[in-house]
């Protein structure tokens, strides 16, 4: 015969289950049924039904009941809250199908420049360190030059050369025109002004070329554009010369991911495209589209370069990451369409919660195309339905507790 008082403490438990403490009333076959309809018979009402169960032929009732409340969760607003559960409404939506690639985030090589030293020379400072941002103008370092020095003596002797050739000019055309010297003599000397002019012109431009700021014979490396100093390769007291890669700058706000496609997926891969690159190692993913789709089969994988430019304005798209590529090879519209986390397996069946007015009721379904978090649901649910979607995990944990119980 059954203990009274072990009894009374498996209704006690039964009765306190839940998060934070919050009573779950979902009733799951006898288990749920038996605790609401014989809570307020103490123990000779367990007793009895125990005794129906045992095969005195009152059973039947209790399996009907058990039939209509399978699969229900009784909760109140404030337990649905407590346990982080989140609605959504299905509904019609406009989805994609897709075709996925691995790929890898690269530099934007339009925004990327390789900073090297105009004319041979001495570092003098580095101003710049690697991984530091900088802005367009910033001094990066400072060479010294004994280029510069001759650079700017040649400036020097041309304007000289333009001031005496302008006193000759001027003095032959006075006197050609008081009739004193010829017309040739005029012409030869505004022939040589012209000349100088070019001359100085030409010099300035060289000076200005190397070290338009600067004094004697240092120039400055200065940034092109706001970016990224991702390489460096000089140190104080380097001689550098025109060859030299000293800097390589790169602007991180926008990145490139490329991929290869194989020649039977080109007619699907084509500029103007939507692509979502995630990051498994990030948890993160991005919209974009697909911007150039190369011309060229690569002699090692045979297959089309194809890249996507994306936004990357928290730097977290690093180049040399691995990512996956899903390209949108198609767009329809789907009647009823839930996000994804609202799908759960319960008792080898696909389910979602449908919101209900004592809580939730898991429905079966069949899940049909996915896009972008979001699923097509065939049969099994109605547009308008509020489902839940996070924290639907924690109702068929619920669903799954009430099982074990009824088991024992």
């Amino acid at each position: 015969m059954t203990n009274p008082r072990k009894l009374a403490i498996l209704a006690a438990a039964l009765a306190v289950i839940g998060l934070g403490g919050a009573a779950w009333t979902g009733t799951l076959g006898k288990a749920g049924s038996g605790q609401s309809q014989h809570g307020d018979h103490g123990e000779a009402g367990h007793g009895h039904d125990q005794e129906k169960d045992d095969g005195h032929g009152h059973g039947e009732p209790a399996g009907e009941e058990h039939d209509e409340e399978e699969g229900q969760l009784h909760l109140t607003a404030e337990q649905i809250r407590a346990a982080g559960v989140q609605l959504a409404t299905a509904g019609p939506r406009t989805l994609g199908t897709a075709i996925s690639f691995p790929g890898e985030i690269r530099f934007d090589e339009d925004r990327t420049a390789h900073v090297v030293p105009r004319v041979p020379g001495v570092v003098e400072s580095v101003q710049a360190e690697l991984g530091q941002a900088v802005k367009r103008g910033q001094v990066l370092a400072v060479i010294a030059s004994q280029q510069i020095s001759e650079l700017r003596s040649e400036q020097q002797a041309a304007q000289r050369r333009l001031e005496l050739a302008r006193l000759t000019f001027t003095r032959e055309k006075q006197l050609w025109q008081e009739r004193i010297s010829a017309e040739q003599d005029y012409l030869l000397a505004r022939q040589a002004l012209q000349e100088a002019e070019i001359a100085a012109a030409n010099a300035g431009q060289k000076v200005a070329a190397v070290a338009p700021a600067g004094k004697g014979n240092r120039y400055e490396l200065r940034a092109p554009f706001d970016a990224v100093v991702v390489e460096k390769h000089l140190t104080v007291g380097e001689v550098v010369d025109e060859t030299s890669n000293a800097f390589t700058l790169s602007d991180l706000s926008r990145v490139w991911a490329t991929f290869a496609v194989a020649p039977r997926d080109l007619d699907k891969v084509v500029s103007g495209r939507g692509v979502s690159v995630s990051a498994p190692d990030l948890g993160a993913q991005v919209e974009g589209k697909v911007n150039y789709v190369g011309s060229l089969l690569g002699e090692q994988n045979r297959a089309a370069t194809v890249r996507a430019t994306l936004a990357n304005p928290n730097g977290a798209w690093r180049p040399g990451l691995f990512v996956n590529i899903a390209v949108t090879v198609e767009r329809f519209d789907a009647a009823v369409v839930v996000p994804e986390s609202a799908l759960q397996t319960w008792e080898e069946q696909t389910v979602v919660f449908a919101r209900t007015d004592e809580g939730f009721a898991a429905r079966p379904v069949k899940p049909g195309r996915r896009d972008a978090g979001q699923v097509e649901i065939l049969e099994g649910l109605a547009a308008g339905t509020e489902v839940a979607a996070a924290g639907s995990f924690v109702l068929k944990s619920e669903l799954g507790k009430g099982s074990a119980e009824h088991s024992h």
